[in-house]
């Protein structure tokens, strides 16, 4: 691991990391407040696991996951991906437990995202699911998105009811970050399990839910489509 890390520490790059603090907002009151950034880009982390990965233990990449830098927790959760999709069921296990014992680390939506899928979702499948709706429920930002994400496995496998019910649960969340995922997944439900699947959550929500959400949701749809949902919509105050 020790190679992984100055090999990061070589490509750094300070301005790219200040740019990088602002895009990701961690300015004082903003969602990741105070993390720290060394300047390395997603494309070189993805070249470093792929150099990595198999040498690198799943015990190291815990420690990797404990970085104060976030290219760094983010390349430990690439790790865990590329060892997930690679392993037995005990293995995958031992990966999800990992990144749920850890989840205080999993701090940004790009976290999330890269990982949620492929480990917390992958792994659940035809599992119970329980472990989802905590996590909505949950007052963290964070959390809340992990469980948003994870659904994105069950709709590609065409599976959308996880995904429709955790969106029932969080179609009112605040959070523009939330409303953003959950729009995102009810798109990704018409695209791959049939749009009528879709509207059928739309029909009961779309006058309520917020209108970014809604927008995310219909991006797809025709512009006669659109117009009519965003013209009968509620407007949000």
């Amino acid at each position: 691991m020790n190679s992984l890390k100055d090999e990061m520490k070589k490509i750094a790059d300070p301005e790219k990391a200040r740019n990088l603090m602002r895009f990701f907002k961690t300015g004082k009151g903003e969602y990741a407040e105070g993390d720290k950034f060394l300047g390395v880009m997603v494309p070189q982390s993805r070249q470093l696991v792929k150099k990595y990965w198999r040498e690198i233990s799943v015990d190291e990449t815990k420690k990797l996951l404990r970085s104060d830098y976030h290219e760094e927790r983010l390349t430990a959760l690439l790790i865990l991906v590329a060892k997930s999709g690679v392993s037995d069921d005990v293995s995958k296990k031992e990966i999800f437990d990992l990144c749920l014992d850890n989840i205080g680390y999993i701090n940004n939506w790009d976290l999330v995202d890269v990982s949620a899928p492929s480990i917390v979702g992958a792994y659940l499948e035809e599992k119970d699911t329980l472990i989802l709706f905590k996590l909505a429920a949950s007052k963290s930002l964070w959390e809340r998105r992990i469980a948003v994400l994870a659904t994105f496995h069950f709709i590609k496998i065409g599976q959308p009811r996880v995904a429709l019910d955790i969106a029932e649960v969080l179609v009112n969340d605040p959070h523009d970050l939330i409303q953003k995922a959950v729009g995102w997944m009810l798109r990704e439900i018409g695209k791959r399990c049939g749009q009528e699947v879709e509207e059928e959550f739309l029909r009961k929500h779309y006058k309520t839910m917020p209108r970014t959400m809604l927008r995310y949701a219909i991006e797809r749809f025709d512009d006669e489509k659109r117009r009519y949902y965003l013209g009968k919509a509620v407007q949000q105050k």
